[in-house]
């Protein structure tokens, strides 16, 4: 069948991006769903950050690339062996598509799949193969088992979580990366308390839902660090009890928390930022890393602190999360009013101003934009 997609052509092109142009929609080939793999019709897809970062060259993939990884739709043809989803159903894909048999997998950490983790280092299926084509053959890679920036895709049932059809899909596509992502990296990385202080550091999407995560575990203070003050207010919004520049940031955290935080969450990817964090916390404090700096970046911190304050550093991908069980679990609590996912939308495009909608994301003074593959019209809702 065909299908239209945006294909990452180089990696590092150059801001901005509506002028280089890295990413070309194109018509290509898909393939069916081989067995265990599902055809989804995409309804909507989130822009992130990690998808600047294949872009600009911090998370290398190999091209061309049917690039974006946050998507939700509508499952319309099931392959061999896939027994417990149907066609109709509606899914939030995630972008790791768990295997279920891995030592990571069955120890309870879906999130570092070892099979996953080598199939999206590869722009593979978890299977093996890739499913999209140009007309000449060329096999064009997926992006993290989702290519979102596609009017259809297929992804491993490992990718799939299916969820509830009275949820909107266009609120829904928020849960599979970015609130995931913040969210988890508070609740199930951290594991934050009633009364723990928490900062976190930048509000983009995953910040944001970081803050979101914070609010619901009853931390306080809740503090918000970002250089745009529209973003530090909306950070109030959802739940924020202070809010600072970065050049405030360790003098105010130390004032309101008496010394340090219990805990300080980074989501720019940046190691200065992340040694900004550290320096945020207390004795017994937590910083967790979120953001996805260029490999070649190093940390540096205090050794001895780390002993004889008892700090820790801990990395939290996907938000330590395991998506068949948090991404219903955090719909619910949209559905019941506790989780308001509605505050992070900032407009909805359509496929061809992708280039376009990355430059927004590359100048930093949006949160989550959402291309539409067939438009507002062909937005799949419950009845």
């Amino acid at each position: 069948m065909k299908t239209r997609s945006a294909v990452l052509q180089r990696l590092e092109a150059p801001a901005p991006y509506s002028e280089s142009k890295p990413l070309v929609v194109e018509e290509l080939e898909l393939e069916e769903p081989h067995a265990g793999e599902l055809l989804v019709r995409i309804a909507a897809a989130g822009l992130c950050h990690s998808d600047l970062s294949v872009i600009n060259g911090n998370r290398p993939r190999p091209t061309p690339m049917a690039l974006g990884h946050e998507a939700a739709g509508v499952v319309e043809r099931v392959g061999a062996g896939v027994v417990d989803v149907e066609e109709g159903d509606h899914v939030v894909l995630t972008f790791v598509p768990s295997c279920g048999q891995c030592d990571r997998c069955s120890s309870g950490n879906p999130a570092m799949c070892r099979p996953a983790a080598a199939a999206n280092g590869e722009g593979r299926m978890l299977s093996g193969g890739m499913r999209f084509a140009r007309e000449d053959g060329t096999r064009v890679h997926h992006h993290l088992g989702v290519s979102a920036f596609s009017e259809r895709t297929v992804v491993a049932r490992g990718s799939a979580v299916v969820i509830d059809r009275h949820v909107p899909l266009d609120i829904a596509v928020l849960v599979g990366c970015g609130v995931l992502t913040g969210a988890g990296a508070v609740l199930n990385t951290g594991l934050v308390r009633p009364g723990d202080s928490v900062v976190v550091f930048g509000m983009g999407g995953v910040g944001l839902s970081a803050v979101m995560g914070a609010a619901l575990a009853s931390a306080t203070p809740l503090i918000a660090v970002d250089p745009v003050p529209a973003k530090r207010e909306l950070a109030r919004e959802l739940g924020a009890t202070a809010a600072f520049a970065p050049e405030e940031a360790e003098e105010g955290v130390r004032d309101l928390t008496g010394g340090g935080a219990d805990f300080a969450v980074e989501c720019v990817g940046s190691a200065p930022v992340m040694e900004q964090a550290y320096r945020c916390t207390g004795p017994g404090g937590t910083t967790i890393g979120v953001g996805l700096p260029h490999p070649s970046k190093q940390l540096t911190v205090p050794a001895l602190s780390i002993v004889a304050e008892g700090r820790t550093v801990k990395g939290s991908y996907m938000g330590s999360a395991s998506p068949q069980r948090d991404v219903p679990r955090l719909l619910k609590l949209w559905q019941a009013g506790r989780l308001p996912l509605d505050k992070l939308r900032a407009g909805n495009l359509e496929l061809d101003a992708v280039n376009e909608a990355m430059d927004t994301l590359h100048g930093g003074e949006t949160v989550r934009q959402l291309l539409l593959p067939h438009g507002e019209p062909g937005l799949p809702r419950a009845e």
